[in-house]
């Protein structure tokens, strides 16, 4: 790790006038910290922001509105979330370890970095970490990696669930910077690689997730998180569907549904979602409806079997909530 200076600003503001190059926002500091050690990233100045009031988990409008600085195990038990959005405390519980689960934030969580070998590797060439310097992933080990979105420069997956599971619910964020505040749905915070896979998301120098916004959606009440991957515990998705059906006498009447694992970002999947309008919960109807669940798909050597299990998974999440 390399050196670097520490402060613990007392206002967002603070925080904010603080913040410039070379500086990183510390909160749970359980992907910061990783990523320093490995000298991954070498920030000049970290901004401790865990005393900040970014906290709170409340209604708003009909929804829910969770502070950037809760933690993921209270956002998981709380009975707010657990009553009216069930996929996201599974998608909660289902990230990493309690231990983590105890200190990683929300807004870090939305923000953590990939998994891949290869990026956290700093002897091995990695666009994202050294632009222009290649994608050894392309070529090489690349079992976990995506097949969706990908491009020449990238194949890195997202590693978020709780991303996954708040996209299916078209949520959005709330980002704070020194020209105020504004919100971003979530769906389209995070960008595709294509030629610039070191650009992530659509924070600006300086900015923060503030906190993050739920939409009301009463039928989501009915929703699932299923992930699956290669140990129960603490290991990141091969494939992950979060799915919230609205049921009407038997038929499905609205759904939404998102994908992990095979992404380079959260992957909302709206053609499914239309094709299982009308349809009844039966298994025959979900495997119908997910048939075009992986179009555009392009896997790599070693990953071709993730668009099958990708239409097993959300079947198999259909599947729980048809009971």
């Amino acid at each position: 790790m390399r050196p670097f200076t520490y402060a613990a600003p007392e206002s967002v503001r603070e925080a904010l006038e603080r913040a410039g190059a070379g500086s990183a926002f510390l909160a749970g500091g359980t992907t910061l910290v990783d990523l320093m050690k490995l000298e991954v990233v070498a920030p000049e100045h970290v901004l401790d922001i865990t005393g900040l009031p970014l906290r709170g988990i409340e209604r708003q409008g009909g929804g829910v509105r969770i502070g950037a600085m809760e933690r993921m195990s209270d956002v998981a038990e709380h009975a707010l979330v657990t009553r009216a959005y069930p996929v996201l405390a599974e998608a909660l519980t289902q990230s990493a370890s309690p231990q983590i689960r105890n200190m990683a934030t929300i807004g870090g969580n939305l923000l953590q970095r990939t998994r891949c070998g290869y990026f956290r590797d700093v002897a091995m060439p990695c666009n994202k970490r050294d632009p222009g310097s290649g994608c050894p992933a392309i070529e090489g080990a690349n079992r976990t990696h995506a097949v969706l979105g990908t491009s020449d420069a990238c194949a890195a997956t997202h590693p978020s669930d709780l991303a996954v599971a708040l996209v299916a619910l078209d949520a959005t964020v709330r980002l704070a910077g020194r020209d105020g505040t504004r919100d971003v749905r979530l769906a389209d915070f995070y960008r595709l690689p294509a030629g610039t896979p070191h650009q992530e998301n659509e924070l600006r120098p300086g900015e923060l997730i503030a906190a993050v916004s739920v939409p009301a959606l009463p039928w989501a009440r009915r929703s699932t998180y299923v992930k699956v991957r290669d140990r129960r515990s603490y290991e990141f998705a091969l494939t992950s569907a979060a799915v919230a059906v609205d049921v009407r006498d038997g038929v499905i009447a609205g759904a939404r549904v998102a994908a992990g694992g095979v992404g380079t970002r959260p992957w909302r999947l709206p053609a499914v979602e239309r094709a299982l309008i009308g349809r009844r919960m039966t298994e025959e109807a979900f495997e119908s409806a997910t048939a075009g669940a992986a179009e555009g798909a392009r896997p790599l050597a070693h990953n071709g079997f993730k668009p099958s299990l990708l239409r097993r998974t959300i079947v198999r999440a259909l599947m729980k909530l048809a009971g």
